[in-house]
């Protein structure tokens, strides 16, 4: 016969391997989601521009923000977290961002919105680069899964242009 402390081994083990099996079956269903989200951003106004004591320039927007994120949620998503940033070229960086807005999306019905704000984070660039600039701004997300890897994709929204003088 075999003892007590067996029979629990087995039937544990036996339970971890189902468990990891469900868990891996639901992570790949994920692969079979084409989500196909949507959104706008509208700049509404540059509140100001201005050049900070020690030299850099800062930049606050007022901006609307419109989104259509249900396509990204599934059975197998937990939360959503989505950030707005300005993409723009410098002579130093071929790319550099600036988180501009973020939001973090809990259930599908949340997935759908409409947000008019400034932005929530400081718009600075490390000197004089901005004056007369043309900038993207890039709605990121990255879906958080119960269970698998976490997906993280982009839409580019580019036309963007900075005053050629401080306000």
């Amino acid at each position: 016969m075999h003892s007590f402390g067996y029979r629990a081994n087995a039937l544990l083990t036996f339970a971890v391997t189902i468990l990891a099996l469900i868990c891996a079956m639901a992570s790949l269903s994920d692969n079979f989601n084409s989500p196909s989200p949507s959104s706008q951003i509208q700049i509404l106004n540059i509140n100001w521009f201005q050049k900070q004591p020690h030299g850099n320039d800062e930049i606050s927007l007022t901006m609307n923000i419109t989104a259509d994120l249900q396509s990204l949620f599934t059975w197998n998503t937990k939360q959503v977290f989505v950030f707005v940033a300005a993409e723009y070229e410098t002579l130093k960086n071929s790319l550099n961002q600036v988180s501009l807005w973020d939001a973090i999306i809990p259930t599908k019905e949340h997935a759908k919105f409409w947000v008019q704000t400034a932005n929530k984070y400081r718009f600075v660039d490390q000197g004089s680069n901005l004056r007369g600039k043309e900038f993207n701004l890039t709605l990121h997300w990255h879906v958080m899964p119960k269970t698998g890897k976490m997906f993280v994709d982009k839409l580019v929204m580019s036309g963007f242009r900075l005053p050629e003088e401080y306000r």
